[in-house]
C-alpha cells in the first residue's frame, strides 16, 4: 500500500522531501478531481490532505472519505477536529487503540 498526499504546493513539499512518490499538487479548482483519481487507485492505502481542503470538496465526496476505510483519509493542519486521526484508526481497526 502506498501513501497518497492531495494540497497545495506548501503543504506538498515537506512529502515530497521526504521521498512520498503519489503527490498530487493541486489548487482548488482541482482539488476534487484529485482526491477521485486517489480514492480509485487500488494501491493507495492512505490519503493525506490538509484539513481546510476538506472542506472545500462538495458534501457527496466529503461523506465519500468519511466512511471510506481504503484508502483511510488523514487530515493533517487547519481547523479540521484534531480526534480524526484517532476515529480513522478507530473505523479502520475495529478498535478504540487509544484507550
Amino acid at each position: 500500500m502506498e501513501l497518497a498526499v492531495v494540497g497545495s504546493s506548501q503543504f506538498v513539499t515537506g512529502f515530497r522531501l521526504a521521498g512520498i512518490k503519489k503527490i498530487f499538487e493541486v489548487n482548488d479548482s482541482e482539488l476534487e478531481a484529485a482526491v477521485k483519481t486517489v480514492l480509485e487507485d487500488r494501491e493507495i492505502g492512505i490519503l493525506v490532505m490538509h484539513g481546510d481542503d476538506l472542506g472545500k470538496l462538495p458534501e457527496v465526496l466529503s461523506n465519500t472519505i468519511n466512511d471510506s476505510v481504503e484508502p483511510t483519509v488523514v487530515a493533517l493542519g487547519g481547523s479540521g477536529e484534531s480526534s480524526n486521526l484517532r476515529d480513522k484508526i478507530k473505523q479502520s481497526v475495529g478498535v478504540d487503540l487509544w484507550k
